[in-house]
């Protein structure tokens, strides 16, 4: 399944990807903000790190020199981690200013992402923040003092409402207001959640739920089913229809006969053509070939 990503967006991730000089792709040595958001289980993970020039006297005006990242991701992952290194530095931001980076910035600086990619921005933004908080407690800074109120403090420890992609009750919360999101295709755009079984979209306390607690509910006429996202182009499967499909042949075809040599396998994300799998014992080439024989010849298996 291909994405329209912008020029602009394609050059970055090759100019990453290649090392060109000007890049950001590594780790900053010993760095004064160090954060992470993500999970590589889900498919998307970024480790971002940065460095400041130390004001001698007073720590809020430290100024951010350098900044690296390291994503497990695709295009769109790899693209927007590179556009929030580049915004840091040309800025020459403060730490705390530089939390007015946005997602809508991110995506305006690549000249756009496609929707089922926005969560890569979001990512960003989330691991930025991080990195300040500890910037913060290396430095002794006290950010509510200072007038800044971390969002994600404390989120982890929520209800878990995706199960899939572990992501908890208060932060699709804080999302939902914070991004506009006004659909279950939002969400998942914007944040994964819901983007695999889907058994979180209508269960109580599930998505719907929250986002009828925060925009009112719809009202459905004749009582009809809630809306599903729009279908996909004609003869190409949808992002969640080729989920399930790669499921039903895993359970078929694949799992059976791993399980008979004492292997296994979960289908842990997949990304464009991307099937990322957690293998025990089992040959992935073998995984692989039978993905291609029975779904689509271009999928690829990536071991995680």
């Amino acid at each position: 399944m291909a994405w329209e990503y912008s020029e602009k967006t394609r050059q970055i991730f090759m100019d990453a990807v290649h090392g060109k000089p000007g890049t950001h792709m590594g780790e900053i040595e010993k760095p004064d903000g160090f954060g992470e958001h993500g999970s590589i289980v889900c498919g998307d993970a970024l480790r971002f790190s940065f460095r400041v020039r130390k004001h001698a006297t007073d720590p809020l005006q430290d100024v951010i020199t350098e900044a690296r990242y390291l994503t497990f991701g695709c295009t769109s992952a790899i693209a927007a981690s590179e556009a929030l290194c580049t915004l840091i530095e040309q800025g020459q931001f403060t730490p705390i200013h530089a939390l007015k980076i946005t997602t809508q910035d991110i995506v305006r600086f690549l000249e756009g992402l496609p929707a089922q990619k926005i969560h890569c921005s979001v990512m960003g933004a989330e691991a930025l923040e991080s990195a300040v908080y500890n910037w913060a407690q290396k430095r002794g800074v006290d950010l509510a003092q200072a007038g800044v109120q971390l969002q994600t403090k404390g989120e982890d420890d929520g209800r878990i409402v995706c199960k899939c992609f572990s992501v908890t009750e208060p932060y699709i919360r804080r999302k939902i207001k914070e991004l506009n999101l006004r659909t279950i295709p939002d969400i998942t755009n914007a944040i994964k959640a819901g983007g695999a079984c889907a058994s979180c979209h209508h269960a109580p306390g599930g998505l719907q739920d929250l986002l009828d607690e925060a925009w009112g509910r719809k009202p459905m006429s004749g009582g009809t089913a809630p809306a599903l996202p729009a279908a996909a182009a004609p003869g190409e499967p949808s992002p969640f229809q080729l989920y399930k499909h790669i499921e039903q042949v895993v359970a078929q075809s694949i799992r059976p006969a791993l399980q008979h040599d004492g292997g296994d396998i979960e289908v842990v994300d997949v990304k464009d053509d991307l099937v990322y799998c957690r293998l025990t014992g089992a040959c992935k080439m073998m995984v692989e070939r039978t993905l291609k024989e029975e779904i689509n010849e271009h999928l690829r298996v990536i071991a995680v």
